[in-house]
């Protein structure tokens, strides 16, 4: 037990500097059966201690066969990001300092880095500079917490308190959203205990964005009863957005809370070439989105907005006698803002990674992803493939020859190990799904996985 902590510390980062040195060079996803790994981990739990370095280099040797390529410039599935120099580094003396972020009290440090981070964060997105930000574990929980203060809102406006009298008895809330919705909405609503027959789906374009016309038409329908419209910014399929600007104003004329998932699409704000696409952002009342895609920040990492700060501290937050420093709405600590007390300090890694890029680097992030997603598409389609969607963001949808045989494309794909795509069912055709999210994909990476594709397709 008596290792130097800092040849430890050593050890580990340099197996980390070491992972990234070279996971370009590997194949993306690992051939190991689960049964190896298994075996590598599940051995007998000694009664002893045992030395950190043996444990850490024990874990090295068990771990690495199994490790998938996610941080690396080929890895184009579940809308994954990289994880930057800066933020990495971040992350890493995060876990060395082990703050425990819930208020100033337990980290003066990580409540400075938070408002910072968070402060910038509405500057990219074109967020109202006083929305309260509420640092969270992915775009599930961000709304979740949207749809939570939303639930407060709506029902306070009909005299009714859920904090104190639940739902049992209260008005029933419709929550409207696309029938292109992101499935953590449904998670989400069934977790607010709204039950998901409370969601009225509203149909989308051909390209997956609501359809304002249907929206008003189903808003007009529901105006005696409390609303919560969920609205989207990047069709986890097609990249497309929703109407913002529209939408919204629709939802507000009938009283509507709105809510955006805006997962990886709201970052299209933070570059003038896609700005267009979520114009009329501002107007909503709350915001999702993650970090750790297009932020390219380490995994797990999402942020929570609202408009009404005083509103999103009261839903959110609590109190008790030993809590010291928290239950002021009007100033509230980290975790007024998130269902989490016990909270690692992700503001860190937010903060290294916008400063690293500044907001320049960051909008040519979005940009160069964008250009190419758009070549990957014309690379495909060169090939003989049919590409299913308009490629507004980072998204591509192909299917090549019958689309039936996608997931036998796909797999085959995933095992050669150039790079990894997953598929998707969108308008009733099996589809391969490529998102391009990595800051360090390249032309050449795209190039050779688009070749990697066709072949699979033809050796298929």
């Amino acid at each position: 037990m008596d290792v130097a902590i800092d040849q430890l510390f050593a050890l580990a980062a340099a197996e980390c500097a070491r992972h990234r040195a070279t996971v370009a060079d590997r194949p993306v996803h690992p051939r190991v059966a689960r049964e190896v790994m298994d075996a590598a981990f599940a051995t007998p739990l000694g009664a002893k201690p045992t030395d950190a370095r043996r444990v850490v280099e024990e874990l090295l040797a068990a771990a690495s066969p199994g490790l998938v390529g996610t941080v690396g410039p080929r890895f184009f599935g579940f809308v994954i990001g990289g994880a930057s120099p800066a933020a990495t580094a971040a992350d890493m003396l995060a876990a060395g300092w082990d703050q425990c972020a819930y208020n100033e009290v337990l980290s003066p440090a990580a409540a400075a880095a938070e408002r910072a981070a968070g402060g910038w964060a509405k500057q990219l997105l074109g967020l109202p500079a006083t929305a309260a930000v509420g640092f969270v574990t992915g775009a599930q929980a961000a709304n979740t917490v949207g749809l939570a203060v939303g639930r407060q809102r709506v029902l306070a406006d009909r005299g009714w308190d859920v904090a104190r009298d639940g739902l049992f008895g209260a008005p029933r809330v419709a929550i409207v959203a696309s029938e292109e919705r992101h499935a953590t909405i449904d998670r989400a609503v069934r977790l607010l205990g709204f039950g998901t027959s409370s969601i009225e789906p509203v149909a989308s374009t051909s390209q997956g964005a609501i359809d304002v016309d249907r929206l008003r038409t189903t808003l007009d329908a529901l105006r005696d009863r409390p609303l919560i419209v969920c609205l989207q910014a990047g069709n986890v399929n097609t990249g497309a957005c929703d109407d913002l600007r529209v939408a919204t104003t629709l939802a507000h004329d009938r009283g509507a809370w709105v809510h955006v998932d805006g997962a990886f699409g709201l970052w299209a704000a933070a570059t003038p070439r896609t700005a267009h696409l979520v114009d009329g952002v501002e107007l909503a009342d709350s915001w999702g989105t993650d970090a750790h895609k297009w932020l390219n920040v380490p995994y797990d990492c999402g942020l929570a907005f609202c408009a009404d700060a005083t509103l999103h501290a009261a839903t959110m937050s609590y109190a008790a006698s030993y809590l010291t420093g928290s239950g002021a709405l009007s100033d509230p600590v980290l975790g007024d803002l998130t269902p989490e007390s016990s909270r690692r300090a992700r503001g860190f890694a937010v903060w290294a990674a916008m400063r690293e890029l500044g907001s320049d680097g960051v909008a040519e992030l979005v940009d160069r992803c964008c250009a190419l997603a758009r070549r990957m598409a014309s690379r495909l389609e060169a090939g003989g493939a049919t590409v299913h969607n308009d490629v507004v963001l980072n998204q591509v949808l192909v299917s090549i020859g019958d689309s039936a045989g996608t997931d036998t494309v796909v797999d085959a794909v995933q095992r050669e190990g150039t790079c990894w795509v997953g598929a998707t069912t969108w308008h009733g055709q099996r589809l391969i799904r490529v998102s391009v999210s990595n800051a360090t994909t390249t032309e050449a990476d795209i190039d050779v996985s688009a070749d990697a594709i066709l072949r699979a397709a033809r050796d298929v």
